[in-house]
């Protein structure tokens, strides 16, 4: 059913109420021309016993070229087109046992469910009004795991030049992901870390929109990056601002990871050009027992100016953990042989 205003609160930024209305209009209009809605998961993470479920429910515009595969449909500006549907009830099927999930005013889908799971890559399934299961999967933390790695991805994995907004939109809307580049070193990097770590999670944090995190998957894997669960952020206004804050969506979700794994110690890895340094000190003063060391990445001079800038990178020298910079990944690993986090 099309969604109603009543379910949004009477506080709620007035920008947010009309954007609520534009996509309430647009999904009878989709509704009207016959196509239903259908979820879109995300790689997510858990641990042995409950699992934290993502995914967003949308109606997509037909598709003139059909692609195969994961994803194949959800491609550049479709994926910006695509109506969210909010208030979706979604039935997430793990291990034999259904749950009912609401999905937010945006169509995203973020609820931690109870589940008995062995560690490792796990699969479960999700459905949206009676339509075909989709499968996905999520990565379970084993108990006695002491060691995870998040990542960003804008300039740390993947060169986009994110801040500067008409650059994040040519890239978003009109380059073929086919022409987006990885950040040199940084494949090789990551594997070595998880390979060197069985078990380890590894979260990609950023504050890129989850339209694009179907784009995301297929460049992660295209340039043979570790498989890890994917937390990005919605975009728009919220109720009491005008867009979403990238810096609070990072920040809270570190400290949800140290509390919903006190006893693991995460290797920060980011870069210059936005908030990560900043971040990461704040992060390792309130969590110094959940920090095994922190990587920034620097930009070039000319990877600066389309990234609107560098942020000063602070003096850690005396900081109570390992905390290496260098331009590229090759350099960054060497920086973590010689600080002990990663093998020689």
């Amino acid at each position: 059913m099309p969604n109603s205003d009543a379910s949004l609160r009477p506080d709620v930024l007035w920008l947010a109420r009309l954007e609520h209305r534009f996509h309430s209009w647009r999904e009878r209009r989709a509704r009207a021309r016959g196509l239903t809605p259908s979820v879109t998961p995300f790689p997510g993470y858990a641990r042995t016993d409950w699992v934290r479920v993502l995914g967003r429910v949308l109606i997509l515009p037909p598709s003139p070229r059909p692609g195969k595969g994961e994803f194949a449909s959800v491609r550049g500006w479709r994926s910006f087109a695509a109506v969210p549907i909010g208030f979706a009830q979604v039935q997430v099927t793990i291990g034999g046992v259904t749950h009912e999930v609401v999905s937010d005013r945006g169509g995203v889908i973020d609820a931690v469910l109870p589940a008995s799971l062995e560690p490792g890559w796990q699969t479960f399934t999700m459905s949206v009004e009676g339509g075909d299961p989709v499968e996905t999967r999520t990565f379970v933390v084993a108990p006695d795991q002491k060691f995870g790695i998040v990542s960003d991805v804008d300039d740390t994995v993947m060169v986009t030049a994110l801040p500067r907004p008409l650059i994040a939109a040519w890239n978003s809307f009109v380059v073929d992901e086919h022409a987006r580049q990885p950040v040199p070193g940084m494949a090789v990097l990551l594997e070595r870390i998880v390979r060197e770590n069985p078990g380890a999670p590894l979260i990609y944090l950023s504050t890129g929109v989850w339209n694009v995190a179907p784009t995301l998957i297929r460049f992660l894997r295209r340039h043979l990056f570790p498989s890890g669960a994917m937390l990005l952020t919605d975009w728009g206004p919220t109720h009491d601002r005008w867009f979403r804050s990238g810096k609070i969506h990072k920040s809270t979700n570190l400290r949800r990871l140290a509390q919903e794994f006190p006893d693991v110690k995460w290797l920060l890895i980011g870069d210059d050009g936005q908030h990560d340094d900043e971040l990461y000190t704040t992060f390792t003063s309130e969590h110094p027992g959940n920090v095994a060391g922190v990587a920034i990445r620097r930009l070039s001079p000319a990877e600066a100016v389309l990234a609107g800038g560098r942020t000063a990178v602070n003096d850690h020298s005396a900081a109570a953990v390992p905390w290496v910079t260098e331009s590229d990944g090759a350099g960054l690993l060497e920086r973590l042989e010689d600080v002990g986090i990663v093998e020689r």
